[in-house]
């Protein structure tokens, strides 16, 4: 009997320890593979499809401050000096071109009128000894130096009536219509454009130097928006890109804007300077206001799949795909830019995706079963 019961004990040890290994393979498989029967994945509405790579646009959001081109911009100064006698301006008035905008007034402007109407009454007695001489010169009446004396002295008066004739112009006083009733002690001055104030520097009674800036116009019509973008970005953008900005307080409203210009320098921040143009010009607008703005740019060609083919689980992502009849595998993967319900993807680990099949829809059923296999 004892002779029985060692050999059948020892196949039952053997069979125990191949079930177990069974076992252990199954629970091995069901770790990183989900099975499903043709009646699951038709309840769960699994689909598979190819993966594919194409470029989504997405938005870069920057921002920046509305700037003036220097052209546009024109600081006012009274070029001899002066007292301020008289203004109307204010910040945010609208001037025109050719408008007085300041009364200045100085003794040297009355010094000024008087030094020039005295050279040009001087002149007009050299040029006449200057042609008495030349003719007594042509007769040998008279000797070559006292021609070319006469000569030297009315060519220096000519320079010394253009100068000051020049200073005058420089002060807005046209030489052409002054007389010795004429002379003012105050002179106009004028705008170069027509514009906006946005500095007043001075106030009435206060004097000036040649150098200070009394007023600060800007014409706005040709203004632009400057904005900040970061290095890693540049590459992204080119000159004619379309591009929206917005204000702080009305973000809702868009302003339409094209690139026109980008930087060559890189800033300590790591950033390059773009400038674009309004397609519109709106009053509203003012130079130094802060804005933002969303640019569209279209991303590199990478994998890109359907929304719902994508998983959350702990915080990463991931992706199922096909691996032999009614199995599945999950990958892990990271998102990039979202567009019309489709992500770009980037795999982990080297995981090659070409010629393989993922799932679009039912992504989610197939999580479930596979946490619940493991549990």
């Amino acid at each position: 009997m004892k002779n029985y019961i060692l050999p059948i004990f020892f196949l039952l040890t053997i069979s125990s320890c191949s079930s177990n290994k069974e076992s252990e393979k199954e629970t091995a498989i069901n770790e990183t593979t989900i099975v499903f029967s043709d009646a699951q994945i038709k309840n769960a509405g699994i689909q598979l499809s190819t993966i594919e790579k194409k470029s989504i646009s997405s938005l870069l959001k920057v921002n920046g401050v509305i700037d003036v081109p220097p052209q546009n911009m024109v600081s006012i100064s009274a070029p001899l000096g002066g007292y301020l006698k008289y203004t109307k301006l204010l910040p945010g008035m609208h001037i025109n071109k050719g408008e007085s905008i300041a009364l200045m007034e100085d003794q040297q402007y009355i010094t000024l009128q008087q030094e020039y109407l005295t050279a040009k009454s001087k002149l007009t007695f050299l040029q006449n000894e200057f042609s008495r001489q030349e003719t007594l010169n042509k007769s040998a009446a008279a000797s070559d130096k006292v021609f070319q004396e006469a000569s030297m002295n009315y060519a220096s008066q000519k320079v010394l009536v253009k100068s000051l004739s020049e200073k005058l112009l420089l002060i807005g006083i046209n030489p052409e219509n002054l007389n010795e009733n004429t002379i003012s002690r105050s002179i106009a001055i004028h705008s170069p454009i027509d514009g906006y104030v946005s500095k007043v520097n001075v106030n009435i009674g206060k004097y000036a130097n040649p150098t200070d800036v009394l007023f600060e116009l800007v014409n706005p019509e040709d203004i632009h928006l400057a904005l900040d973008i970061f290095e890693k970005d540049i590459d992204d953008l080119q000159i004619g890109q379309k591009l929206l900005a917005y204000t702080n307080t009305q973000p809702d409203k868009k302003y339409p804007c094209e690139i026109i210009l980008i930087g060559k320098d890189i800033s300590e921040n790591r950033s390059v300077e773009i400038h674009c143009h309004f397609d519109q010009y709106d009053k509203l607008l003012i130079p130094g206001m802060y804005m933002n703005a969303e640019i569209e740019v279209a991303s590199k060609n990478d994998y890109v799949i359907s929304d719902e083919s994508i998983v959350t689980f702990e915080g990463k992502h991931y992706v199922f795909y096909e691996n032999g009849k009614n199995k599945f595998e999950m990958t892990e993967v990271e998102t990039g830019n979202s567009e019309n319900g489709s992500t770009q993807i980037i795999f982990m680990n080297n995981f090659n995706p070409e010629a393989k099949q993922f799932v679009t829809k039912g992504a989610y059923s197939i999580l479930m079963k596979s946490k619940n296999t493991e549990e």
